[in-house]
């Protein structure tokens, strides 16, 4: 089958190499019974793609059923999946069927499958495996045929390195993987799906169509679109409404859909969801070394100062100085630096930088609360009451903070 004649039976827009090459994929894998693996963004259409793997596939006239993973409680998620038996658990009045059982000879579609639980990822792994579950509550083992297809926007890679994700069934599910591709990385298919979504709306309401302007379209093809094709249908039917004109300006679209003006921006983001995809930067990591760049700064600088403040020094006007390029100059000869020009000219004698202090400022918040609960007292002279307001705290948290720190006062 075309992937053209794909595209046209499940309602794809768009010419990208990536779409076309994930939907190729899509094509081949549908005639077996393999597990599939489907990756990329939230809002890229992950579900369109179980739905061709499905009717493609020889199983198309049996039951397909899409269950998120993310959306069910964790209690209850291997009571949805597997079933449970009366009495099995606080409110199970009744026995009950899981998917894999109702499901079995057709199609079971597990979207945001890193979000399962690891209990609920040792049961599905060995349904993956033999075939074989077991309900909660029962010690009955069943047999269930079904096809499972799962797709996720996490980078499971990642998750099996931080103990989030079995790596067992990682490797279990991703016999073919299918990466779907982001919005902003289809080129010109921005533009074809706003039209395409415009129209619909336009016929579904019965108003006219609205067209973008040239300035208006490079808006949207610079945008980076962070929910995907879901951001743009929402935008495409925000427009068709509020748009005063047919033909949408660059401005009035902004006026519209104010975020449409950020630019494409780089980001640190979480590792691409291809295979082999390189490490992700953490937000913890990210403010580690913000704290010990901006230390090291506060170091330099301090040393600078302290060195200037020991010689004396005159500023050469049009020299960009640094701590650094000052250390440099320094100990090669004196140097004449410039100050405002009602300063008086001083010489910088040539002196010793090869030895200085690097002063390491505590970053405990222990400390630092000890610091503000001691400086606070000494202000009030030990008048605990009158400390603890000052601090915003309760005078029983002052006692209790003063004899953990043993403090004394």
């Amino acid at each position: 089958m075309e992937i053209q004649s794909i595209k046209n039976r499940f309602g794809i827009i768009g010419n990208a190499p990536a779409l076309n090459h994930a939907i190729s994929i899509a094509e081949r894998v549908a005639g077996t019974n393999l597990t599939v693996l489907i990756t990329g963004e939230s809002g890229v259409g992950k579900e369109v793609f179980s739905h061709i793997i499905h009717q493609l596939g020889t199983r198309k006239h049996n039951p397909f059923i899409a269950v998120n993973c993310g959306a069910i409680p964790e209690g209850t998620i291997d009571s949805e999946l597997f079933g449970h038996e009366k009495g099995s658990f606080t409110g199970a009045s009744d026995a009950r069927k899981g998917y894999f059982e109702t499901v079995s000879g057709g199609t079971i579609f597990l979207d945001e499958v890193g979000e399962l639980p690891l209990g609920t990822q040792a049961r599905l792994l060995r349904v993956l495996e033999t075939g074989e579950y077991i309900k909660v509550g029962s010690s009955k083992v069943q047999k269930t045929d079904v096809r499972v297809i799962t797709a996720t926007n996490v980078n499971l890679q990642e998750a099996v390195r931080n103990g989030r994700f079995r790596e067992d069934l990682y490797y279990r599910l991703s016999t073919v993987p299918i990466f779907i591709p982001a919005l902003r990385e289809r080129g010109e298919d921005i533009y074809l799906l706003f039209r395409k979504f415009s129209t619909d709306f336009s016929e579904k309401n019965k108003i006219p169509t609205v067209k973008l302007a040239e300035d208006a379209k490079k808006l949207i093809l610079g945008y980076s679109w962070p929910g995907n094709v879901r951001q743009l249908k929402n935008v495409a039917e925000q427009v068709s409404i509020l748009a005063v004109d047919q033909n949408v300006t660059a401005d009035e679209l902004a006026k519209i859909v104010p975020d449409i003006t950020d630019n494409r921006l780089p980001a640190l983001a979480e590792a691409r969801y291809e295979s082999g995809g390189g490490s992700s930067f953490t937000e913890r990591e990210i403010l580690y070394k913000l704290i010990f760049d901006v230390k090291k700064d506060l170091n330099d600088l301090k040393q600078f100062v302290f060195d200037i403040t020991k010689h004396q020094v005159q500023v050469v006007p049009g020299f960009q100085h640094t701590p650094s390029t000052l250390l440099e100059r320094q100990q090669e000869s004196p140097v004449i630096l410039s100050g405002t020009p009602q300063s008086q000219p001083i010489v910088l004698e040539k002196g010793n930088f090869d030895k200085h202090e690097t002063v390491d400022e505590s970053l405990s918040l222990a400390d630092m609360e000890r610091d503000l609960i001691l400086k606070a007292l000494k202000k009030y002279k030990n008048r605990r009451k009158n400390a603890a307001a000052d601090l915003g705290i309760s005078e029983r948290t002052l006692y209790r903070k003063i004899k953990e720190y043993d403090i004394d006062a």
